[in-house]
This record gives C-alpha cells, structure tokens and sequence, in this order.
C-alpha cells in the first residue's frame, strides 16, 4: 500500500474537515515543540503539510533538529495533536467536552471572563462575566498571556482548582474542578407575533437536527408556521463544516451555500442547496459580531448572499479557512492542518475579512439583546433591543419578495 492510499484509509476513520475557533476549550495544541518524532513520523509529517497544506511551503530544509520551526511558519489553526487533543476535538465535535465551561480574552493584562456555559463547572461555582483570572492555584496570573493560562489550568489535571478572580475591584475566591460538559448548541423562544428566535452557540454533530427540531418546536406552539425567525449567531465559535452546510440548506431553496478551495483536488468542493426550505420564505434576521466566526460565517455569508436573510450586528471574525484531521502513525495522533480557504455563495474569501452586515447596529445596541434574557422572558430595559430590530424587518421582507 503506498503512503497516499494508506493514507486515504485512516483518513476515512476520522471526520474530516472539522474547523474550530476553540474559543470555549483552554486546549492550546502546542505539543509540537517538545514532541519527539521519529524517522517515520517526519517523513509523515512533511509529506502531509506539502500534498495538503493550502500553500506551498519549502519543506527540504526542516528534519528532527528543527521540525518546532515548521510548526511555527504555519497558519495558527495548523497544529499536531496528541492523544489528548485528538480526542477533546472529537468530543467538542458531538458536543461534549472537558473543560471549566469558560469563554475568555485577553484585555488589560487581565484574562477576563466573558461568559460560562449552563450547569459547566465555572457557572456552578459562581464566576461572572467580566470578573478577571488573578491567581490559579496560587500563582498570580496577572499579565499573562491565554497560552500561559491555559498552561497552569491543564498542568492541575482533574483536581480541585482554586482560582481568584478580580471583580469590580474585588478579589473573589472560588473552587471548582474540572468535568465533562455537554453542550447544548441550540436555545430558542417564541416572540411575539409570531416570531421565533433561535440562538445557536456552536456547530456540532447534532447541531443540525437541533435546529430542525427547536423550529418544529416552536411552530406547534405558535400553532401555525413561524412568520419570522431571528437566527442568533453571536459569540459563535463555529464548528463542523457539515453542520453549517446542512443548517444553511434548511433555509434555502436553491444557491451556493459555500466553496472551498485548497491545493489537493478534494480541497476544492461547491456545496450546493436542495430544493425545500423549513421556513417556506419567511423573513430571517442573522445577529452577528466580531466574535461570529468560521461556521457561523458560512450561515450567516450562505443566507446573505442569497437574499435569503438579513444579516444585522457587527463584522464577523473572519476565520475562513478549512481544516483536516490527518492522521500520524498508527492513527492515535494528527495533523490539524489548513487544506482550503472557505469562500461565500458571493466568490468572496472569508479568511481575515469577515461577514459584513446588511445593517450594522453599534455594541451598545447589541448588547441590549441578551440572548438569556430574550431566551428565558426575563422583562428589563435589554427588550428595547427587540423593538429595535424589529425596525428593520420590512427591509428583510423586502429582500425576500424582490428575489
């Protein structure tokens, strides 16, 4: 068997082209550096990232002694994955994964919380949006960068972690351990006058028939089809190329939801829409900002493009690039490698650029549409935001009675 049928054949055991902006996980994937290959592995290793990496790197200087530097001159969502990492993908893919249940960013030194996920261990243990990680275990983190965060919460493994948080000037001491989180990807409520709202957090294996089923969900109790759906894709780190294909082809009669390009042949695919649209026409609002990204840009690029929806919020992320799981040696590890570039029904390249809205509402107006207020029917001021987007609903309509 040559190395590109053998290749084809452990491929086949794995789901291929999976792209994550693992905004939700601490995983770093930077084993690369300390990692020792051996002869086969890098004879592996460099024939992969030449058949198959999008651009076409010199590879005839790189060999054991400086394999780390390789690593380092790819795109940052090309990666080795070892055990480990292989199977937090996975997991993350079918909704699961083990983790504190946190999404954060760097500002101000500080590695601050912007939200935690339902029933995950951070939410259980009381960490707020906005409070800011001072001390892991008694290391003062203060300064340090996500990487050297994630570090010293993977080097606690599964036991008790204490952490202290920076909040409104006040430092909060909190305890929790690591778990196993499902992910519910999908959350929706039925608005008034008959319109739903559908909020999708992620795009996993089982994405797809949430969404159909939160749609049928809300049409019986409407009793009648919706008249208007929001789709919110907010702070959506992406997912599973096949989920935001599918999700889009429910939506759509006819078009291009997206095209991938790459160097191989197989990196080069035209997805199209089938005929039937769950919806039947109805009016569409997509929410959008700037932590949007990679599946979620599809969805939101596919409906746009296609007149099919209004896409209102603020420029996506812009992580418009595919990757494939390849694998190393006997198949327990791989290469998280970039093989194509995503490209909108429009023929534009997503990578760097971004989703741009039809209609762009400020932070500030955004922020007053908070997802787990609308979701739960909590009454306060953030309603206004509703009657705010309301506004532009004749706009949408218009878009879908001009196709």
């Amino acid at each position: 068997m040559n190395r590109q049928t053998r290749f084809y054949a452990l491929a086949a055991r794995y789901v291929a082209l999976l792209s994550f902006l693992l905004l939700l996980s601490f995983s770093a994937f930077s084993h690369a550096s300390t990692q020792k290959f051996s002869a086969q592995e890098i004879d592996e290793i460099l024939y992969h990232i030449h058949t198959y990496y999008v651009e076409d790197l010199p590879l005839s200087r790189y060999n054991a002694g400086n394999l780390s530097s390789l690593f380092d001159n790819l795109d940052p969502y090309s990666k080795y994955l070892n055990e480990e990492d292989l199977e937090s993908i996975f997991s993350a893919a079918n909704g699961r994964y083990t983790g504190l249940g946190i999404e954060v960013e760097e500002q101000d030194n500080y590695v601050i919380i912007l939200d935690t996920l339902p029933n995950s261990p951070a939410a259980q243990a009381g960490i707020e949006s906005g409070d800011k990680l001072h001390a892991i275990n008694g290391a003062n983190v203060a300064g340090k960068s996500i990487e050297e965060v994630s570090a010293l919460l993977k080097a606690a493994n599964k036991n008790l972690i204490n952490l202290v948080v920076l909040r409104q000037d006040e430092l909060v001491a909190l305890e929790l351990k690591r778990q196993e989180i499902v992910i519910e990807s999908v959350a929706s409520k039925l608005l008034n006058d008959g319109t739903g709202f559908l909020s999708v957090n992620s795009f996993n294996h089982h994405t797809y028939h949430d969404v159909a089923r939160h749609i049928n969900r809300l049409q019986v109790q409407l009793g009648s089809p919706l008249k208007k759906l929001v789709i919110d894709l907010r702070d959506n780190p992406g997912g599973t190329l096949n989920s935001a294909v599918a999700i889009s082809d429910l939506f759509l009669d006819s078009g291009t939801i997206v095209t991938t390009k790459g160097r191989f042949y197989d990196a080069n695919q035209a997805y199209i829409a089938k005929r039937g649209d769950i919806l039947n026409g109805a009016p569409i609002l997509v929410l959008i900002n700037n932590n949007s990204a990679s599946a979620a840009e599809i969805l939101a690029a596919a409906l746009k493009d296609n007149k099919r929806a209004l896409v209102v919020g603020l420029r996506s992320y812009g992580k418009g690039s595919v990757q494939s799981l390849i694998p190393i040696g006997n198949g327990t590890t791989a290469l998280k490698l970039t093989t194509a570039r995503y490209y909108t029904p429009a023929g534009t390249s997503i990578e760097g650029k971004g989703i741009e809205p039809d209609v762009y509402f400020t932070k500030q107006a955004l922020s007053l549409l908070d997802k787990s207020a609308i979701i739960t029917g909590e009454e306060s001021i953030k309603t206004t935001g509703i009657e705010q987007l309301a506004s532009h609903w004749p706009k949408a309509l218009a878009l879908v009675q001009s196709q």
